[in-house]
């Protein structure tokens, strides 16, 4: 394989696929990129065999062909050298040659045929939506996704499509987001699945404000490629959670009591002030609404406390309830929407943030001390 490339190219397509590449594995092939070329593309391929990426960049391939060198050696060279242009040549032993002005390297890989193969998907079973739009739900999703491994089903976003409506939940057991869009096409019969977080990390990285993103999915796998400028493409490739994702609707409260209007950015300001007089052992603020003001104290015996009030159109009983800041100021970072909705019943029910939208937050209150 002998092939020229940009530097700008070759840095783009190594920062697109490195990341899934662990830093302690016990096959030497997980460690490196597989570099394929044909035509005016290289295709470069990074996996731990629970994700793969794959991102397809320009080039000007002399002699098509495929081997795999380290990753993390090929972009440390391509990313100090100073000329703008590589050239690479491969030989029969797996050698890779980089010349670029006066610098020669030379880097020793492995065949091709190592690296482990890419599963095929089924044109039946995919959908298609605006990167941006999928960006926008794993944001008002994916900060409440559970790192408890012991319930490893909520350790992804669960999807679900049916009747031109996608939807989006997660949850760790104490507080549960939920996004849903239409969309335009919808495949044969109804797709669930979870997507694992490793993969949620990578999608939220490398989703574009521009194009479109195909998925496509299997029993245990999905496919996203998310078409990109100047013919550019990336495809991230995932296993996904198995076990059934559970009923995340018995959570969602039947009816509240009050809806507050709130503004957003201000109730995240004053949260993130009070949060500072909270500690690992006692993280409760409480909100006490009156007759239009929201107080919200924190007290911390070790700490100190704080009081932040904001003025609010509130005419409703008094009534208090106590959560946990992070747990409030997540959505609230979020979300774009100038204002929310907060809506309560009492100190032992579930508070709900709600837009002009489809999104939904259910959040568990704390024992007020």
């Amino acid at each position: 394989m002998k092939f020229t490339i940009a530097k700008e190219q070759l840095l783009n397509g190594l920062q697109a696929v490195q990341n899934v590449v662990g830093s302690r594995t016990t096959l030497p092939i997980l460690s490196n990129v597989l570099l394929r070329g044909e035509g005016d593309r290289l295709v470069l391929t990074a996996t731990d065999l629970d994700v793969t990426v794959s991102s397809s960049v320009q080039a000007s391939i002399e002699r098509p062909g495929a081997t795999t060198v380290p990753v993390k050696k090929l972009f440390g060279i391509a990313r100090e050298l100073g000329a703008l242009e590589l050239d690479v040549e491969v030989d029969d032993k797996h050698g890779c040659r980089i010349k670029a002005g006066g610098s020669y390297y030379r880097i020793n890989g492995l065949a091709a045929e190592e690296f482990p193969p890419l599963p095929q998907f089924a044109d039946n079973r995919k959908l298609v939506l605006p990167q941006e739009k999928l960006k926008g739900m794993l944001k008002r999703t994916s900060f409440a996704v559970s790192t408890d491994e012991t319930r490893y089903v909520l350790n992804g976003i669960f999807v679900s499509l049916k009747e031109h409506r996608v939807t989006m939940v997660a949850t760790d057991g104490r507080r549960l987001a939920l996004t849903d869009e239409e969309v335009e096409a919808s495949p044969e019969g109804q797709l669930e699945f979870i997507i694992p977080t490793k993969a949620i990390n990578e999608l939220n990285r490398l989703l574009q404000s521009k194009g479109d993103v195909e998925i496509k999915v299997t029993e245990n796998q999905a496919a996203f490629h998310l078409s990109g400028e100047q013919g550019g493409s990336t495809l991230i490739i995932t296993k996904l959670v198995e076990g059934n994702y559970p009923n995340y609707k018995q959570v969602i409260p039947a009816e509240t009591s009050e809806r507050i209007a709130l503004a957003r950015e201000e109730f995240l300001q004053a949260l993130r002030r009070a949060e500072i007089m909270t500690s690992e052992k006692s993280n409760s603020v409480k909100l006490a609404f009156s007759r239009n003001s929201l107080a919200i104290t924190a007290n911390t015996p070790e700490v100190g406390e704080a009081c932040e009030n904001l003025a609010i159109n509130y005419k409703g009983d008094d009534r208090a309830i106590a959560f946990n800041p992070a747990f409030l100021i997540d959505p609230l970072k979020a979300l774009d929407d100038d204002e929310i909705f907060f809506e309560i019943a009492d100190e032992l029910s579930p508070g709900v943030i709600k837009i002009n939208g489809p999104f939904l937050y259910v959040i568990m209150p704390m024992r007020m001390s």
